[in-house]
């Protein structure tokens, strides 16, 4: 007597086989054609959507693709249980896979995202958090002028706020030539493409560590703005003493309109954070922090762009460039831009257009 033939998924093969894996098999082709029509239906509408979206797809298929999807994923939980043979398993995977993308999968490329986010996502994040921004802003003159006020009573704390080395000229008490010094040009560019990437892992870290503390209410996000703005008052209390004022703020507005507006938002982010978890309002406390950490993390993204250009402009148009005139104007302008940009440019969004 002939033993039965095993059915595959692609074709029909003649092998010999225990009445076990006979039974299996015929299992096997029954579960398979009983469902087949539905999974094939389903596979040729993913295969639209893949080449061309929804455009091509009849409503009648884009109503029953979530239903065909459920019925796939329900067959291949029941492939996996009963050990149906591989060739189904392997093509369900695939299908649900598949089709798991296109009913709940992002509706947007990366480039379609990245046209949205900078053609007004990301000044729309900013300006949701208009409240926090303020916030920051206050607390950061407020640190500045905190830090002037601490090196003009004791010169003692300039040394506790700001972190220096081993011949470090820039202290109290150096001579006006010393001080002009540190604010001088390279003549080579040797080394500025090293200097530019520290300057940006450095940078980047701050702002990073200001949005991430601000799960703990803010508050440790609002220390590490005064903490860093400290610095900066008591660097500016030493250059006035010697007359410097104007050549230190050409110096540090080349990158410092950039790298302090960004930590001004990513301080900004993270009490967003903190705020919305302390005052929840209707939501619940998870809501609240899941809806603004979706915000902050868009305004996070930006953040790091503007680190990457502060980098830049730190490594290179800094060292490069010596003329007071020359230096305000670099650093005003990429202020004008952001202000503009955050605050006065409000398009619509895309698909409202």
């Amino acid at each position: 007597m002939k033993t039965p033939v095993l059915s595959s998924w692609f074709g029909k093969s003649a092998v010999n086989a225990p009445p076990d894996i006979e039974s299996a098999a015929l299992r096997s082709d029954r579960f398979r054609l009983e469902r087949e029509d539905d999974w094939r239906r389903l596979d040729h509408i993913v295969k639209r959507m893949e080449k061309g979206g929804l455009r091509g797809v009849k409503d009648e298929d884009l109503l029953a693709l979530p239903t065909l999807y459920r019925t796939a994923a329900s067959s291949l939980s029941v492939a996996r249980e009963t050990s149906l043979d591989a060739a189904t398993l392997n093509y369900l995977e695939a299908l649900v896979q598949r089709a798991w993308f296109q009913v709940y999968g992002p509706r947007k490329g990366f480039f379609a995202w990245l046209k949205e986010f900078i053609l007004g996502g990301w000044s729309r994040a900013v300006r949701a958090i208009w409240l926090d921004v303020c916030v920051a802003l206050f607390v950061m003159v407020a640190g500045a002028i905190v830090g002037w006020l601490l090196v003009a009573q004791d010169t003692e704390w300039y040394y506790r706020m700001v972190p220096g080395g081993f011949g470090e000229t820039r202290v109290p008490g150096a001579s006006r030539e010393d001080l002009l010094e540190t604010l001088g040009t390279k003549t080579d560019t040797d080394g500025l493409a090293i200097f530019g990437a520290f300057l940006f892992q450095n940078n980047a870290g701050v702002a990073i560590l200001a949005f991430a503390l601000g799960f703990a209410f803010g508050i440790p996000s609002l220390l590490l703005l005064v903490h860093n703005l400290a610095m900066l008052g008591a660097m500016m209390w030493v250059f006035a003493g010697q007359g410097l004022e104007v050549e230190f703020a050409a110096w540090l507005s080349v990158h410092g309109t950039t790298e302090l507006f960004a930590i001004l938002l990513s301080g900004a982010a993270g009490m967003h954070i903190g705020r919305s978890m302390a005052f929840p309002g209707h939501k619940s406390v998870l809501d609240a922090a899941t809806e603004s950490g979706r915000r902050g993390a868009v305004v996070m993204v930006g953040v790091t762009i503007m680190m990457v250009i502060a980098g830049l402009l730190e490594s290179y148009a800094r060292q490069l460039v010596g003329s007071v005139e020359a230096r305000l104007t670099i650093g005003g302008s990429f202020l004008a831009f952001w202000l503009a940009y955050f605050f006065l440019y409000a398009p619509r969004r895309l698909e409202e257009a």
